[in-house]
């Protein structure tokens, strides 16, 4: 397995383990859902407070140019292009970055201070800033600061470490995050739950059956948006 292909893994395990899988809706949510509905419209499931601060945040910029550009490049080195998937920053995973940065500014230090770092390592090593130096004379800047010793701390790692780990997180998570991210993953949300039963094999192999009774009730996907209706001794009417 790929290095992609086990980053993917890792998301999609993650995913999988927050799923709740829907298989009914009661009428009476109709009007309930047109009510939230017009509400995503004008605030895009954010509360108009929330969206009052994002304004705020998105009118400031924290990162100059030079670190956007760093930014960019480092990104596009932990998740690269290739003939099938496309690079960290077609997802748009640095504006991302940045917004991070503005709105937990606990990140602000260690990310500033990672960049100019690479920066100076890059410089002592080959005369040139980590942007301009070649892919090989970057991996093997990453090479030193991207594979750090488990049995150490997370705090009590060298500071280049610290700030890779970050941006590898930020951008494993803006990515899988985007439209282009999902697409990749083949996610497709929350989807209401079809049950067709048992299969016929494996109730054979147990001198089991179902009752065509309950098979009309319980396994007829034309009724799956009905809600079951139970007499008082627990029996299963609908």
């Amino acid at each position: 397995m790929d290095r992609r292909k086990s980053l993917k893994s890792i998301i999609l395990g993650g995913v999988a383990g927050g799923l709740v899988l829907h298989g009914c809706k009661p009428e009476n949510l109709a009007d309930s859902d047109e009510a939230v509905s017009k509400a995503a419209e004008v605030f895009f499931g954010r509360t108009p407070e929330e969206k009052e601060l994002i304004d705020e945040l998105n009118a400031e910029q924290f990162f100059n140019e030079h670190e956007l550009a760093t930014l960019k490049v480092l990104c596009d080195l932990i998740l690269p292009a290739d003939e099938k998937y496309r690079s960290a920053s077609d997802s748009g995973v640095v504006p991302f970055i940045e917004f991070m940065a503005k709105d937990y500014p606990n990140f602000q230090t260690p990310l500033r201070g990672g960049l100019m770092w690479i920066d100076h390592e890059s410089n002592k090593n080959f005369s040139l800033e980590f942007k301009s130096a070649t892919l090989l004379q970057q991996k093997q800047i990453l090479d030193t600061i991207a594979y750090p010793d488990i049995t150490i701390a997370d705090n009590q790692r060298p500071l280049g470490v610290q700030f890779f780990s970050l941006v590898r997180n930020l951008t494993l998570t803006g990515f899988y995050t985007s439209k282009i991210g999902i697409e990749e993953l083949g996610y497709k949300g929350n989807t209401p739950n079809v049950w067709d039963g048992v299969p016929e094999e494996v109730l054979k192999q147990h001198g089991v059956a179902y009752e065509e009774e309950w098979l009309a009730k319980c396994v007829d996907q034309s009724k799956r948006n009905e809600v079951a209706k139970w007499d008082d001794k627990g029996n299963l009417l609908t």
